[in-house]
């Protein structure tokens, strides 16, 4: 793992909390999009060599969503960006952890993206990311 690529934090209302960040980082967010197969809108706003990603649900059943109603707004996950999205999950695998996904999948901000499981990393969501190249 290279760095932390960015931090997540779950919210209930993006424009709203593009707002609060806007005023708390003093700029806008320089991207948002939406992750159709995730359920998922995102934003981003860089801070120095780091970001933050804001997350709403568009839908009632997604990942963010069931968060929000289990834990509230808040942190939701920190992402390591890694060179080899495919070698990691496998040596992740054979340390222990449990990856949610076996095959890294499409996810905001041109990345590859896979997920641990926080049962195996102390309560924390790990994102794994990788810079997709065209």
């Amino acid at each position: 793992m290279k760095k932390i690529e960015h931090i997540g934090i779950a919210v209930k209302d993006l424009e709203a909390s593009n707002e609060v960040y806007a005023k708390l980082f003093g700029k806008q967010a320089y991207k948002t999009e939406a992750v159709e197969s995730e359920g998922v809108k995102t934003s981003f706003f860089k801070v120095g060599k780091n970001k933050i990603e804001l997350l709403e649900a568009t839908k009632e059943d997604s990942p963010i969503a069931k968060f929000i109603n289990k834990r509230g707004e808040g942190i939701h996950h920190i992402a390591f960006d890694v060179t080899d999205i495919e070698a990691e999950i496998k040596r992740l695998k054979k340390e222990g952890f449990i990856v949610l996904n076996d095959k890294p999948k499409k996810g905001a901000d041109n990345k590859l993206v896979a997920f641990l499981h926080p049962k195996t990393t102390n309560g924390v969501l790990i994102e794994l990311c990788q810079e997709i190249v065209s």
